[in-house]
């Protein structure tokens, strides 16, 4: 078989990682594709010192590598999606298959990506745009193929993740965590894409469209950060028995597809609980096979490097096979694809943890119950605690499963109680049975 020749667009973090990857295991990576696997041309505005690129063919301008006649897959590493895009679409109108770790570039535009593609016959690959090193895309798309899949939640942004697992283990409170996973390289000096949930929601979405075979709408996910969650809301979790971790959560219901993001209780006997720091977590359910769970670095220079390595080692092997005969992009034909109702997050079903700041007297946890029983939200469990020489103390209600508008509705009428000092604070609980 003749050799494969790919392009590689950015020598960032993963650029760079994935440049070294290769050089290292050359053999075992071109005794996996049968081919030998060559980079004909690197394509970097810079030099990074961490890979010696001085035998290789470098050009400044990353397009110069879309229009190189002798390459065959163009590897998308530069992110963003301005440049990105027009890079990924030319390569696709040249007849390149592309490789791409760009999670925002395949959320929000990818529907268009893959059309480009498929009237090209050729491939998009991107299993390292979600979750870095672990290969979530290729075991849903693939592995449990047989699958009707019934949830799935994810742990998949790891700044988020080691500020909520330092807060638990140390007591610190959030703007000190984040200082501190800026200083470590973990969070940008604007941490919104990671602390406030666009960045799993990117990668969610990607999931989701998978899982229940629709076109991506990155623009209909519900998205809630951990920036307002309190040091003392993780100690109660613990003492009712869970961890608070900042989950995507996407589950097909009668009526639509719960599309999700946001701090959520879980039991911590729950394997997924116990993910802690910059590791990431996915927990699929299937049918079938029951709760399956994918554990690993969500990001990283060779970690991310090995999903984008092992893209091209796929696009390799189906060199010499027609293009009807790829997997799909999304893992179902094109034709099959579903427009599935994404649900509003009032229309959601869980339980919740409510904290309120209450009067220390009788009968104010009576007016409080009722207020919920009202509504129709039953309760698990109820802690009060004692302050000493205080007129309020903190009440914390944990309640079985209901929609939301109804428990936003009934925490409305909870503040407007006299015993009630200021908003209910309320958390999104989940047993991922």
């Amino acid at each position: 078989m003749k050799p494969v020749k790919i392009g590689i667009c950015g020598l960032g973090t993963v650029g760079s990682g994935t440049f070294n990857v290769i050089a290292r295991n050359q053999r075992e990576i071109n005794a996996r594709a049968g081919c030998d696997i060559i980079i004909e041309q690197v394509g970097a505005r810079r030099d990074n010192p961490a890979c010696d690129t001085s035998n290789s063919n470098v050009s400044r301008d990353v397009f110069d590598v879309v229009k190189n006649p002798n390459v065959d897959i163009v590897v998308e590493l530069i992110g963003g999606t301005s440049i990105a895009k027009d890079l990924v679409l030319q390569a696709i109108e040249n007849g390149k298959h592309v490789v791409t770790a760009n999670k925002a570039l395949i959320a929000e535009f990818g529907n268009e990506i893959f059309a480009a593609a498929e009237k090209k016959g050729v491939t998009v690959a991107f299993e390292a745009a979600v979750a870095g090193g672990i290969p979530i895309i290729k075991a849903l798309r693939e592995g449990l193929a047989g699958n009707k899949i019934e949830w799935l939640a994810g742990i998949i942004n790891g700044t988020g993740n080691f500020i909520l697992t330092e807060m638990r283990d140390k007591g610190r409170d959030f703007a000190d965590v984040l200082q501190e996973a800026q200083d470590l390289g973990y969070a940008e000096a604007d941490p919104t894409f990671d602390v406030e949930g666009i960045d799993a929601a990117h990668k969610l979405v990607i999931l989701s469209s998978i899982a229940f075979g629709m076109p991506l709408q990155f623009d209909k996910v519900f998205t809630e950060g951990i920036s307002k969650i309190e040091p003392q809301d993780v100690d109660f979790a613990e003492e009712l028995g869970y961890s608070i971790k900042h989950l995507g959560i996407t589950r097909q219901v009668d009526n639509g597809v719960e599309l999700r993001v946001h701090p959520t209780m879980i039991p911590k006997k729950r394997l997924i609980a116990n993910v802690d720091g910059v590791m990431n977590a996915v927990l699929v359910k299937g049918d079938a096979v029951g709760p399956t769970l994918y554990y690993g670095a969500g990001a990283g220079a060779e970690p991310t490097a090995s999903s984008v390595i092992a893209d091209i080692v796929d696009l390799a092997r189906s060199f010499s096979g027609a293009s009807e005969n790829r997997v799909s992009h999304l893992g179902f034909n094109n034709d099959a694809l579903q427009e599935l109702t994404i649900l509003p997050i009032e229309e959601c079903e869980t339980a919740y943890y409510l904290r309120m700041q209450a009067d220390d007297k009788p009968g104010v946890l009576s007016q409080v119950t009722t207020i919920l029983s009202e509504s129709g939200i039953s309760i698990e469990a109820v802690i009060q605690k004692e302050q000493h020489g205080s007129a309020q103390v903190p009440l914390i209600l944990l309640t079985n499963r209901a929609i939301e508008k109804q428990l936003l509705q009934a925490a409305e009428l909870i503040e407007a109680l006299d015993a009630i000092s200021g908003s209910v604070t309320h958390i999104r609980v989940e047993t991922l049975a």
